[in-house]
């Protein structure tokens, strides 16, 4: 069931409020990188406990957006979006007043669960306005460019707080925009749901969010510990064994959580491994850059985010100005294949950066990366969301969008580990460095920097002199790791999605599955 929207105006409104609400979670991503630095000195995080800090919003928001994204279709996705926007700024504000590491921790667990109820009700709500094709593509090429460009804004925005107030600010401005978006959903945004949506099963709700965090638990450990961990190993396990039994358990049920034959379709598991890896690379390239920035050239906090303003522009322009005509004039699979190569282009180009600035060379790498991601999201995520019935719409959304936060989040483990590792084995200490802070030293570059402020000016000054230098280099090696990955994802797109053809005309209620172009594919 869904309230008709016609005219241009109110699909308008209806766009801009959920591009809206998808920039204030993807800020929320980003938006704490920058606070790091201080964030260190106010509560004396482990490297470890940085990590889990920057990455935990993404690993709950993902396990919870396949259950939210059925809630959604089932209780209707306004009103899911608008019971999130009231919890996200309630636990916003839980995390502006984290008083430790541990606290804060926890209100970013509390921050992802809330925004798991707000993304996929964007994003459906969308699939159920816009219903003529070219339109749709065009809305969701714009969403997503908008979405991409908040892991840009969410630093430019931090920088501008923390240059004023103190890192709890970055939250705590999320309250009058989310009063704001709530009193524009409720008077604007139309209500849709499933008219039969079935029960809710339970068990594949458990299932789905212990198997999705599992998965990336271990992952993390894995990257960070080695992958004979006992806790990466128990966790893969049971993760893997979560996932298996959910995808049986949906084979079996009248009305599953979400519709696992999808993934039979190479396009369509194509499209969804494409929106993963770009979001791999993109979350751990903000959080590298704000450490690059501030602590490696010794920029201001704001500084460092609105050196980030080029990738967001190239962002919007990708995925809301340049998706939707490649796609008429080359194809869904040539676009995305371009889109991503562009990206490892721009990810390699990365390794000019060095000691001292060179911005402009830093510009010329974030354009191609800006845009090249923006065309893929764009692209990818309309041919998720066109194959699957207006009626699931939520858990058509859910599974692109699960895609891309676990991407995020296993950029920033893999990839933010893989910095830590490289910077660790990298550092070389001068003489004279008392030896209990040396293991504090080699944690992390913004460690050390806390730890030089203690000590006498002259070997501080070469105690941060070596650890700019091995920073720089573990910021080379993540570059050229992200490169490489994205440059097979971007071989594997162009075999996947060949076929796909370049208007997939919406799905009826009753379809059984993705009736939008030929089994063959």
């Amino acid at each position: 069931m869904s309230t008709p929207v016609n005219g241009g105006v109110r699909k308008g409104l209806v766009l801009a409020i959920a591009c809206a609400a998808v920039v204030l979670l993807t800020v929320d991503l980003t938006v704490l990188h920058l606070a790091i630095p201080k964030l260190t000195s106010d509560l004396d995080p482990s490297a470890t406990q940085i990590l889990w800090i920057a990455d935990i919003y993404g690993f709950v928001l993902a396990g919870l957006l396949i259950t939210m994204g059925s809630v959604g279709d089932r209780i209707g996705r306004k009103k899911l979006l608008l019971i999130g926007t009231v919890a996200f700024g309630a636990a916003s504000l839980l995390t502006a007043y984290a008083p430790n590491a541990e606290m804060l921790m926890v209100a970013r667990v509390l921050l992802g669960a809330a925004g798991a109820t707000i993304m996929p009700s964007t994003l459906s709500i969308l699939r159920n306005v816009f219903t003529d094709p070219k339109e749709r593509t065009a809305a969701i090429g714009l969403w997503s460019g908008m979405s991409a460009s908040g892991f840009v804004l969410g630093p430019i925005i931090g920088g501008a707080l923390l240059n004023h107030f103190w890192w709890g600010s970055v939250f705590l401005i999320n309250i009058p925009i989310l009063l704001v978006l709530f009193i524009a959903a409720l008077v604007f945004l139309p209500e849709s749901s499933n008219p039969v949506p079935g029960r809710l099963d339970l068990l594949s709700v458990v299932l789905s969010t212990g198997g999705v965090i599992g998965l990336v638990y271990a992952v993390k450990e894995a990257a960070h510990e080695g992958i004979a961990e006992p806790a990466a190993l128990g966790a893969g396990l049971a993760g893997l064994a979560a996932i298996t039994l959910f995808v049986v358990r949906q084979t079996k049920l009248e009305h599953p959580l979400i519709d696992v034959r999808l993934f039979r379709r190479a396009a369509f598991t194509g499209a969804v491994t494409a929106n993963m890896f770009a979001m791999f690379a993109m979350v751990a390239q903000s959080l590298i850059f704000a450490q690059y920035f501030q602590l490696v050239l010794g920029w201001s906090p704001l500084t460092a985010g609105l050196a980030g303003l080029p990738g967001a522009a190239a962002s919007a322009i990708g995925g809301g100005a340049l998706a939707a005509p490649m796609i008429s004039a080359i194809g869904r699979a040539k676009t995305v294949g371009i889109g991503l190569g562009l990206g490892a282009i721009g990810l390699a180009l990365y390794t000019t950066a060095g000691m001292e600035s060179n911005y402009l060379m830093l510009v010329v790498a974030m354009v191609p990366v800006g845009i090249g991601f923006g065309m893929a999201f764009a692209v990818t995520g309309d041919t998720v969301l066109a194959t699957v019935p207006k009626e699931r719409a939520g858990s058509g959304a859910a599974i692109s969008e699960t895609a891309m936060e676990v991407g995020g989040a296993l950029g920033i483990a893999v990839l933010g580990s893989a910095l830590n590792s490289a910077y660790t084995k990298g550092v070389e200490l001068p003489d004279g460095v008392p030896a209990p802070v040396v293991p504090v030293i080699e944690d992390s570059i913004a460690a050390a920097a806390h730890v030089a402020a203690t000590l006498p000016a002259e070997l501080a000054a070469q105690v941060m002199e070596a650890a700019r230098h091995a920073f720089v280099d573990a910021f080379h090696v993540s570059a050229l790791v992200a490169a490489g990955v994205m440059g097979l994802v971007a071989l594997v797109s162009l075999a996947t999605l060949r076929g796909v053809p370049k208007v997939i005309e919406d799905e009826q209620p009753g379809d059984e599955s993705v009736q939008a172009y030929s089994s063959a594919h």
